[in-house]
């Protein structure tokens, strides 16, 4: 029955292939060599295990590749696709402003982005033109920026964290005429914005959404009208959304998860969107509660900071029944689901430019995606591998990209057609930047595949879990370490508490030594205790070997651990007022790193 069932699941598949663009012959090909290439029964296996699963995707992949063709056909962009929602929920709630309980008819929010687009004209502005928005999440951005592309003016959303060189780098790369910032950041823009003259070609350009520069400065990475149609469309079709859902938006506007996958379901598809102006961890459950949420955006660390917090009834009196986002730790998942009975986790992998996203619509804990094992071609998107110190490709001798089998880390790629808006790669506005991110001879000879920088791993059904940002793993006593998993273990130890690890280099010893920063308000840090729980959950190559105790440690707007300036600093003590210390294992204990012990290891005098 399993095998009949898993046969006809993959013939009805490939049904669908046709219907997506893909032939039937590759498609027979794609299936026909899994086959061979496992031993029969194992192929079944998978295919029982599997068809439902793949099925759901194909039928997922199919409703957002007719709607993209649908539009293109008929020329439609996004403020033609919400002039098609306003009609329909002209007077339902569009956003609400949690911050103040303002709240926007869809009729309004088109009235309000109308009275944007005619006073951008007013300016001179012309279709082609980057204007920089500069404020806090708040309903007036998505009115700016809804109004500017009803001209054809391209938005540059700019993180109201960054100040100074961070600022005018932002500004700068977008090729900005002119800023437009919120009053209460007013401060801070101190400076006459010039007129760049470096302006783009626009095509079908709808703003620029800035990486989080967690590794460097951000880059503006280029969404075009069907990028934003198809992040939006993913999620709300993959994770099960509904017209009657309220979402609960707490992230940045700036941001894609925020911007995109929360803003995106009210202006496509009609949801009301809460819109927060900054998380707060002891508000969450209450906002929700308030405003009727029945689902909940997340990223990063978001979903450990709420466990982090004392328990209280509102945990657990709320609607919500779907938390969406990318970034939930294993160590993390069935605590969170648990503790606040939250049925469904929507965990998605993707970036705003990638053209490889996946996402996990069947719940399976700490995956963040699939790709089907039987008819792998269907979504061209392949773990390959890399060299581990440099993160260059390995190639065969065809000169070809290797990939990975199950069980195997490797670096996520997406193979490129300009023609199709589902594997398109539109970049950022930096050409350099651009072209760092695509390699060619992938697949097959002569093709070209985005390159995600991230390394994931694939189990034996095709289920994806995120290991690390290309270049965290290291290497130390001939074992590879992932940082990410290092940390959550880290974490869990200490009650949530934010952690950073990162590998450093010690002169004349190979690999890299690791090295934890934790979040510590106390002063006091209990360090034996800490050990002896490190050494019973991490094995001696995965422990860290030097600590550094900060009053906080350093994240991204968007949640994420920054690590850039800890890795500059290492554990030289004369780089900071943080305390370093040096795990001494003839004495089972950690110690201060002074500058007597820094010269030690540093000259190689002191043994690790």
């Amino acid at each position: 029955m399993h095998n009949a069932a898993s046969v006809s699941a993959s013939l009805g598949s490939m049904g669908l292939l046709r219907l997506i663009g893909v032939s039937w012959s590759w498609s027979l090909a794609a299936g026909l060599g899994v086959y061979l290439g496992t031993k029969s029964w194992k192929y079944f296996y998978i295919a029982a295990r599997t068809a439902k699963r793949d099925l759901n995707g194909l039928y997922v992949l199919l409703r957002v590749k007719m709607a993209l063709w649908r539009y293109v056909r008929n020329g439609s962009n996004i403020p033609s696709i919400f002039a098609q929602t306003v009609k329909l929920h002209p007077n339902k709630p569009a956003l609400i402003y949690e911050a103040t309980g303002e709240m926007w008819t869809f009729t309004q929010l088109d009235e309000q982005s109308n009275a944007v687009a005619h006073w951008a004209r007013s300016q001179g502005w012309v279709s082609g033109d980057v204007v920089a928005l500069f404020m806090e999440s708040r309903p007036l951005q998505v009115a700016l920026w809804l109004g500017l592309s009803k001209v054809g003016v391209e938005a540059a959303l700019i993180n109201f964290n960054l100040r100074h060189d961070s600022l005018l780098h932002c500004v700068g790369v977008s090729g900005s005429r002119a800023i437009v910032f919120g009053a209460e950041l007013a401060d801070d823009v101190k400076w006459r914005v010039c007129d760049w003259s470096s302006l783009f070609s626009s095509a079908d350009r709808l703003f620029y959404i800035y990486t989080s520069g967690t590794t460097g400065l951000p880059k503006a990475a280029i969404v075009v009208h069907s990028r934003y149609y198809r992040i939006a469309a993913f999620g709300f079709f993959a994770f099960g959304m509904r017209k009657n859902d309220i979402i609960y938006d707490c992230l940045p506007l700036y941001h894609s998860a925020g911007g995109i996958m929360g803003v995106g379901q009210c202006l496509i598809h009609g949801l009301t969107v809460v819109v927060k102006k900054k998380f707060s961890a002891s508000r969450f459950w209450e906002d929700c509660i308030k405003h009727n949420c029945t689902v909940v955006q997340y990223i990063g660390e978001i979903c450990r900071y709420l466990l982090s917090q004392p328990v209280r009834p509102s945990e657990k009196g709320h609607k919500v029944r779907l938390a969406v986002g990318n970034g939930l730790r294993p160590s993390v998942w069935e605590a969170f689901t648990e503790r606040f009975g939250v049925k469904q986790i929507g965990e998605f992998y993707g970036a705003t430019e990638c053209n490889c996203s996946i996402a996990n619509m069947d719940g399976k804990v700490g995956a963040c995606g699939f790709n089907s094992r039987i008819l792998p071609n269907v979504y061209p998107i392949r773990l390959v591998r890399v060299d581990e110190d440099s993160m260059e490709l390995v190639r065969d001798s065809r000169g070809l990209c290797m990939p990975c089998r199950p069980g195997e880390p490797g670096l996520l790629v997406g193979r490129i057609n300009q023609e199709d808006p589902l594997r398109r790669f539109d970049g950022y506005a930096n050409q350099d930047a651009t072209r760092k991110k695509i390699a060619n001879n992938v697949f097959k000879k002569n093709d070209s595949a985005y390159i995600s920088g991230d390394v994931l791993v694939m189990d034996d059904l095709g289920y994806m879990y995120f290991r690390d940002r290309g270049g965290d793993t290291f290497r130390w006593r001939g074992e590879n370490v992932s940082t990410t998993e290092v940390e959550g273990v880290l974490s869990g130890l200490l009650d949530q508490t934010d952690v950073a690890v990162y590998g450093v280099a010690v002169p004349g010893v190979e690999g890299k030594a690791g090295m934890a920063s934790i979040a510590d308000t106390t002063g006091n840090f209990d360090f034996d205790g800490f050990l002896q729980s490190v050494q019973r959950a991490l094995p001696p190559y995965a422990r860290p070997v030097f600590l550094r105790i900060s009053p906080h440690v350093d994240t991204t707007g968007t949640f994420k651990i920054q690590k850039t300036r800890l890795q500059r600093e290492g554990y030289d003590p004369r780089l900071t007022t943080d305390q370093i210390y040096f795990l001494n294992n003839r004495a089972a204990r950690y110690e201060v790193v002074d500058e007597e012990l820094y010269s030690a290891l540093a000259e190689g005098r002191m043994s690790l």
